[in-house]
C-alpha cells in the first residue's frame, strides 16, 4: 500500500487569494513543484484535500473548482510535478467531508488503497492540523504568514519544500522502520 501526503490547496500549493473559481488566478507557490517531485520520489501519493465553500456560497460552481484543479495540474506538469488526486468539500455547514472532519481522507484511502498509518498532512491552517491530529497523523504546518491559531503541529515550515524535507528526514524514516 502507498502512503499519502494529504495536501491543502490554497496557502499550501498556491497563493490563497480568497475564493478561487477562476483558473487564471492560480499562482503556484515557490518550491511546490520540487516538493511534489520529492514526495513522489519517496513513494508518496500526492492527494489534495481542500474545503471549497465558495460553491455553497454561490461564488462559483463545481465545474469552476474542477477547472482550477485541471489548470493547477497543467502548471505543475510543466515543472515535472503532479497531483495524484483532488478531493474537495463544496459545503458550508459541517459535514463529514469538511475539514477538519476526516471524510475526504477516508474516501481517498478507500478509493485509492492508501496506507493511512504511513501518511502525513501538510496545510496552512488550524483545520489542516486538526485533521492530522484527529487521524493520528503527523501534521506539518506550511505557513509563510506566521499567524496561526490551531493545534500545535509536529513542525512549522516556511514553505512546502521545507516541510517535506523535514518530514522525510526526521519522521518518515521512523514510521517505515
Amino acid at each position: 500500500m502507498t502512503p499519502a501526503a494529504f495536501l491543502d490547496r490554497d496557502g499550501t500549493l498556491m497563493e490563497d487569494s480568497g475564493y478561487i473559481g477562476d483558473p487564471q488566478r492560480i499562482r503556484v507557490l515557490p518550491g511546490v513543484p520540487e516538493a511534489l517531485r520529492v514526495l513522489h520520489d519517496a513513494g508518496y501519493a500526492c492527494i489534495v484535500i481542500t474545503n471549497q465553500s465558495g460553491v455553497a456560497r454561490g461564488y462559483f460552481g463545481e465545474p469552476d473548482v474542477e477547472s482550477v484543479h485541471r489548470m493547477l495540474s497543467e502548471l505543475l506538469a510543466v515543472e515535472g510535478a503532479a497531483i495524484d488526486a483532488y478531493y474537495y468539500c463544496a459545503h458550508l455547514e459541517a459535514c463529514s467531508c469538511r475539514k477538519p472532519l476526516p471524510g475526504m481522507v477516508e474516501r481517498a484511502v478507500a478509493e485509492r488503497g492508501l496506507d493511512l498509518a504511513r501518511s502525513v498532512v501538510f496545510g496552512d491552517r488550524g483545520g489542516d492540523i486538526a485533521l492530522a491530529t484527529g487521524l493520528g497523523l503527523p501534521g506539518i504546518l506550511v505557513n509563510q504568514l506566521g499567524a496561526y491559531d490551531g493545534p500545535e503541529p509536529l513542525y512549522r515550515a516556511r514553505d512546502l519544500l521545507e516541510g517535506v524535507r523535514f518530514y522525510l528526514r526526521h519522521v518518515a524514516e521512523r514510521v517505515d522502520a
